[in-house]
């Protein structure tokens, strides 16, 4: 089906089995797995990719992809559907690039972190390691001209300026995200990283200031970042001693200008905001990075993304 049929009878989200045509290892910690194939020619995102999330679902101990209904947009219980031992791992990726060819079809550039140390490492890190092309996975993304930027929290509106900040797991959807920013968008982007050797480049606006934060061997997530982001902001004093917050419950903190998982009531601004802020990585750095921008500095709710993508010592699900 072309890009101009229409969708309507489709379902909303492509379940495409995919296959690895390329594996490149882009520094230490990052390896970048290009994924192609027929079921994925539907597969895309109108406009701009920015930071949209898909889903990646990997073979199990058998090596063998569990039989999933693609012909419906139930996908979660599809997979669900399947005895556990059989339907493998889920989790959440971000784009780092997409492109769509008529000659060559779909494909889609995943950056893996490689948490590879032992009682760190998961199934994707472990299956990203090995990674070679011919491999198989689902991938779970929206369909093209059925979903409107799915999956994607970035934005800005009509701030003129924007404050990026994020760790490893972040890092490929702040590049995408200055990539596909328009070419006179301002700002300052901090990210950072397990060595300087995971310094990736990235295509940013001329006016963006991209900081990379290698982190030492000794040091937590959090404990450059944290500091970077509020001396930027004038918050100095915070910066002396800076401490992550602990996080008492498994679910990641997730609250944009239109949602927050805490339940919280959000007003937006009367007039258009100046400055944009999207935080993202591990859960007790941006919950950390909220309390100082929300209850110390007074930034308005409505003008921030705070997403926890994963959480020190807990194996994600999904």
């Amino acid at each position: 089906m072309s890009a101009e049929t229409s969708t309507t009878d489709r379902p909303t989200y492509v379940l495409a089995r995919a296959e690895v045509r390329a594996v490149e290892r882009v520094s230490p910690n990052f390896v970048r797995v290009t994924f192609g194939g027929a079921e994925l020619d539907e597969f895309a995102t109108p406009g701009n990719v920015f930071d949209a999330r898909i889903k990646l679902i990997f073979p199990p101990a058998s090596g063998i992809l569990p039989d999933l209904d693609r012909d419906t947009d139930d996908w979660w219980g599809s997979y669900l559907a399947v005895p556990e031992a059989e339907r493998g791992s889920m989790r959440t990726y971000s784009v780092r690039e997409l492109r769509v060819d008529p000659a060559s079809g779909t494909e889609v550039d995943v950056d893996f972190v490689l948490h590879l140390a032992p009682g760190l490492s998961g199934p994707a890190s472990r299956w990203a390691d090995a990674a070679a092309v011919g491999q198989e996975l689902f991938v779970i993304g929206p369909r093209r001209g059925a979903v409107g930027h799915g999956g994607a929290e970035y934005e800005p509106g009509t701030a003129s300026s924007v404050v990026l900040a994020g760790d490893e797991t972040a890092a490929p959807a702040i590049a995408r995200i200055l990539e596909d920013a328009p070419r006179d968008l301002r700002g300052v982007a901090f990210i950072e990283v397990p060595s300087a050797d995971d310094v990736l480049t990235i295509d940013a606006p001329a006016g963006v200031e991209v900081q990379w934060l290698p982190r030492s061997d000794e040091q937590l997530h959090g404990l450059r970042l944290i500091p970077a982001v509020l001396a930027h902001l004038g918050d100095a004093d915070a910066t002396d001693d800076v401490e992550v917050a602990d996080i008492e419950t498994e679910d990641l903190l997730w609250e944009t200008p239109d949602y927050s998982g805490l339940g919280e009531e959000i007003a937006r601004a009367d007039a258009p905001t100046e400055r944009y802020f999207w935080i993202a990585g591990e859960s007790g750095v941006v919950t950390t990075l909220r309390r100082h921008l929300v209850k110390d500095l007074g930034i308005d709710r409505g003008q921030v993304a705070f997403m926890g993508y994963w959480r020190r010592g807990v194996a994600m699900r999904g």
